[in-house]
């Protein structure tokens, strides 16, 4: 598990042998649901857990390849935890009430408030996998957080872009986009 430098592209890329390690799960299982023991015996409604199988730590063991000049690497410093939305392994996020959204919602912001205090930390990431031809193994709902040591290129690309927007302009580009989408009422991103 390591941040790898990539001369080519000029960026940082996240190379992990731990998300392999993830085990086959029994039929029947699920490590989410109110029976396992990964999650707590009191009761919950929406849960924030350590990614068993994570691409970053808090704690990364120094890199499995000696760097040099043009293969930079250090350890994949960073934190992966995992959100599930709801102790119903049959839902799904657009199964759940108003209120339970409203607990995820709420905990995806404490979760990214807290992460992006740490100083190593550059960017958070909130996500959600659907689908086993992406490599989900789990159908519990959940989703993902990655607060990352650094800023992704493409997310460098849309600060760079709106940046650009702003100095000609003297208007948030994100909030042009939304008065436009509202204005044409055809659809909102």
């Amino acid at each position: 598990m390591e941040l790898r430098w990539d001369p080519i592209l000029s960026e940082w890329i996240i190379v992990s042998g731990e998300r392999r390690k993830r085990p086959l799960l029994p039929q029947n299982f699920c490590p989410f649901c109110p029976s396992s023991e990964e999650v707590p015996r009191k009761k919950w409604r929406t849960l924030s857990l350590p990614n068993r199988f994570p691409a970053l730590r808090e704690n990364p063991p120094l890199p499995d390849v000696k760097p040099d000049r043009l293969y930079r690497c250090k350890p994949a410093k960073g934190v992966c935890e995992v959100i599930v939305y709801t102790p119903r392994h049959d839902a799904s996020l657009a199964d759940l009430t108003v209120e339970e959204i409203k607990s995820v919602i709420d905990l995806w912001s404490e979760r990214f408030k807290e992460l992006g205090r740490r100083d190593y930390i550059k960017y958070v990431f909130i996500f959600e996998n659907k689908g086993r031809i992406i490599g989900v193994t789990l159908d519990h709902p959940h989703g993902q957080i990655y607060a990352f040591p650094f800023i992704p290129p493409l997310i460098k690309r849309e600060l760079a872009s709106s940046r650009r927007y702003w100095k000609r302009n003297r208007k948030c580009l994100f909030c042009k986009i939304i008065e436009k989408e509202k204005e044409a009422s055809l659809r909102i991103i």
